[in-house]
């Protein structure tokens, strides 16, 4: 379900120079990167590059779904992390992204922390975005 532009509560705001070597930055200034190509793909990998700050997102933003999901069944996730991979790969459309979310819940058994990254997996704005366009696998 999308949101309307009088729903919106924030609006991030970065901009790009040269793309994937070059340099991003947000425009209060808090973010401000130099972004190269991993050396995986034939670049210099001195600066950063969009798959990392989009893992950096994920992973944030999942783990803070899986406290509002824990908060509702009152599990305990304190010490608990959250990591994104993303892989950058072809396919038939030229690239295309995979991602892969594992966490680590200390204080809650196997079964109950795989319903929660279930549950958060369904209310997390970066998972809802990327449903049915990036495969995403749950660890």
């Amino acid at each position: 379900m999308s949101i309307q532009q009088t729903d919106v509560l924030y609006t991030a705001v970065a901009t790009a120079e040269n793309g994937r070597d070059g340099r991003v930055a947000t425009d209060d200034g808090r973010l401000d990167l130099v972004v190269n190509p991993p050396e995986e793909m034939g670049g210099s990998g001195k600066g950063t590059n969009p798959e990392q700050l989009f893992a950096a997102g994920y992973s944030a933003c999942f783990q803070g779904a899986l406290g509002v999901v824990a908060r509702q069944e009152k599990a305990d996730i304190s010490g608990s992390t959250v990591t994104a991979k993303v892989g950058l790969g072809r396919n038939a459309d030229g690239f295309g992204l995979i991602v892969e979310i594992s966490a680590a819940i200390p204080n809650v058994d196997t079964g109950t922390a795989r319903a929660l990254l279930e549950k958060a997996h369904q209310v997390c704005p970066y998972s809802k975005a990327t449903r049915g366009n990036i495969s995403v696998t749950l660890v």
